[in-house]
Parts: structure tokens; sequence; C-alpha cells
């Protein structure tokens, strides 16, 4: 998973706290130690997270140590970013991406 200190990871005990509770925007990672892609998005979300300190959170979940959210949240492939405010989820992408289209998202 990434590797910048402004990153948190969170699992099913902590993503209400983590997430939902948060003030602002919230920049979801849902990936896998497994996935290929889930590794090239890596630098990506260590970088928006590194840019954005203060303004948007961002958090990751492992869908094998959290598998409650994942299927909650309806996550069917990895990797898979969601961003929530204000306890809500607000938009969704599926699949490798790069850094401007999560921005967009946000």
């Amino acid at each position: 998973m990434t590797s910048s200190r402004h990153v948190t990871p969170v699992d099913d005990a902590t993503f209400e706290a983590e997430v939902l509770r948060a003030t602002g925007p919230v920049l979801v990672d849902f990936g896998a130690q497994w996935c290929g892609p889930c590794r090239a998005l890596d630098p990506i979300i260590d970088r928006i997270a590194d840019e954005q300190v203060g303004r948007v959170k961002v958090v990751t979940v492992d869908i094998d140590e959290a598998p409650e959210t994942a299927v909650r949240y309806g996550v069917r492939a990895a990797p898979t970013v969601m961003i929530f405010e204000g306890g809500e989820k607000r938009a969704q992408r599926v699949g490798l991406t790069t850094k401007e289209k999560l921005l967009a998202l946000l």
C-alpha cells in the first residue's frame, strides 16, 4: 500500500471514525496487496496526500483486511477510489486512473 505519512490506513473498526465522522472531504483508496493496478496507483495516492495536506484527508482500505467495509460500499474491483464528505459517498472511480482525474472528483 502507500508510503506517505499523510495517508491513514483504516479497517472495519476505524472506518466510521476516520472517514464518516471526518470534517471535510476524504479520499478513500480501496485496494489490496496482491493487486498490481493498486500498486501502480499508490504513488499517485501518495502525491495527492502530500499535496493536499489540510484540504483533503487520504485513507487506504485493504479490502482483504476490511471485508465488511468493502461489501458495505459495493467494492467489486480493486482499485476503487471513493470521495466521502459529511459521512456520505460523493463520487467514485474504479480502476487505475490519473492524479488529474482523482482531483477532479474532489
